[in-house]
Protein backbone atom coordinates (compact mmCIF):
# COMPACT_ATOMS: atom_id res chain seq x y z
CA UNK A 1 0.00 0.00 0.00
CA UNK A 2 1.58 3.18 -0.74
CA UNK A 3 -0.86 5.64 1.09
CA UNK A 4 -0.31 6.20 4.87
CA UNK A 5 -3.40 6.99 6.59
CA UNK A 6 -3.17 9.66 9.12
CA UNK A 7 -4.63 8.74 12.79
CA UNK A 8 -4.40 10.85 15.92
CA UNK A 9 -2.83 9.35 18.84
CA UNK A 10 -4.73 10.94 21.15
CA UNK A 11 -7.22 13.60 20.75
CA UNK A 12 -6.84 15.30 24.09
CA UNK A 13 -3.14 16.24 22.95
CA UNK A 14 -2.45 19.25 21.16
CA UNK A 15 0.63 17.90 19.19
CA UNK A 16 -1.48 15.60 16.88
CA UNK A 17 0.66 12.44 15.99
CA UNK A 18 0.95 9.83 13.48
CA UNK A 19 2.49 6.72 12.45
CA UNK A 20 4.19 6.64 8.68
CA UNK A 21 5.10 3.41 7.10
CA UNK A 22 7.72 3.61 4.75
CA UNK A 23 8.62 1.76 2.03
CA UNK A 24 11.06 -0.38 3.80
CA UNK A 25 8.65 -1.42 5.79
CA UNK A 26 9.43 0.28 8.79
CA UNK A 27 7.56 2.71 10.77
CA UNK A 28 7.99 6.09 12.35
CA UNK A 29 6.28 8.55 14.36
CA UNK A 30 5.82 12.11 13.36
CA UNK A 31 4.16 15.09 14.47
CA UNK A 32 2.06 17.03 12.39
CA UNK A 33 3.57 20.82 11.67
CA UNK A 34 0.78 21.75 9.56
CA UNK A 35 -1.61 21.16 6.83
CA UNK A 36 -1.90 23.62 3.51
CA UNK A 37 -3.05 24.25 0.05
CA UNK A 38 -1.12 24.94 -3.40
CA UNK A 39 -3.15 25.37 -6.50
CA UNK A 40 -6.18 23.69 -4.93
CA UNK A 41 -4.11 20.94 -3.46
CA UNK A 42 -3.62 20.33 0.50
CA UNK A 43 -0.59 19.01 1.76
CA UNK A 44 0.83 18.25 4.96
CA UNK A 45 4.21 18.84 6.48
CA UNK A 46 5.70 16.07 9.50
CA UNK A 47 8.24 15.97 11.34
CA UNK A 48 9.90 12.76 12.68
CA UNK A 49 9.97 12.27 15.88
CA UNK A 50 13.01 10.19 17.67
CA UNK A 51 12.70 7.02 19.91
CA UNK A 52 11.99 9.81 22.90
CA UNK A 53 9.23 11.27 21.16
CA UNK A 54 11.91 14.24 20.90
CA UNK A 55 11.72 15.97 17.15
CA UNK A 56 14.64 14.37 15.13
CA UNK A 57 18.30 16.86 15.69
CA UNK A 58 18.80 17.32 12.15
CA UNK A 59 14.79 19.26 11.87
CA UNK A 60 14.43 17.01 8.82
CA UNK A 61 10.74 17.27 7.75
CA UNK A 62 8.75 14.93 5.24
CA UNK A 63 6.11 16.91 3.26
CA UNK A 64 3.36 14.50 1.48
CA UNK A 65 0.24 15.26 0.24
CA UNK A 66 -2.80 14.92 1.97
CA UNK A 67 -6.66 14.01 1.38
CA UNK A 68 -9.77 13.11 2.63
CA UNK A 69 -11.93 9.91 1.04
CA UNK A 70 -15.68 10.51 0.98
CA UNK A 71 -15.77 8.84 4.81
CA UNK A 72 -13.75 12.07 5.82
CA UNK A 73 -10.80 9.39 6.14
CA UNK A 74 -6.89 11.09 6.13
CA UNK A 75 -4.74 9.95 3.53
CA UNK A 76 -1.24 10.97 1.94
CA UNK A 77 0.71 10.71 -0.73
CA UNK A 78 3.81 10.77 -2.27
CA UNK A 79 4.68 14.27 -4.22
CA UNK A 80 4.91 12.89 -7.68
CA UNK A 81 7.57 15.21 -9.10
CA UNK A 82 10.44 18.03 -8.49
CA UNK A 83 8.91 20.67 -10.03
CA UNK A 84 5.56 19.68 -7.13
CA UNK A 85 7.72 19.46 -4.26
CA UNK A 86 10.09 22.64 -5.14
CA UNK A 87 6.54 24.93 -5.45
CA UNK A 88 5.40 23.01 -1.85
CA UNK A 89 8.57 23.53 -0.25
CA UNK A 90 8.80 26.61 -0.75
CA UNK A 91 5.52 27.52 0.29
CA UNK A 92 6.57 25.91 3.53
CA UNK A 93 9.48 28.49 3.84
CA UNK A 94 7.16 31.09 3.82
CA UNK A 95 4.61 29.39 6.24
CA UNK A 96 7.79 29.45 8.47
CA UNK A 97 9.37 32.61 7.79
CA UNK A 98 5.81 34.13 8.23
CA UNK A 99 5.11 32.26 11.64
CA UNK A 100 9.04 33.41 12.60
CA UNK A 101 7.67 37.09 12.13
CA UNK A 102 4.71 36.25 14.39
CA UNK A 103 6.73 35.45 17.17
Amino acid sequence: MDENQVFPVDNEDDDVVVTLNLDDGSEVTCEILTIFEVDDKDYIVLLPLDENGEPNAEGEVYIYKYFEDEEGTPSLDNIDSDEEYATVSARFEEILADASDDE
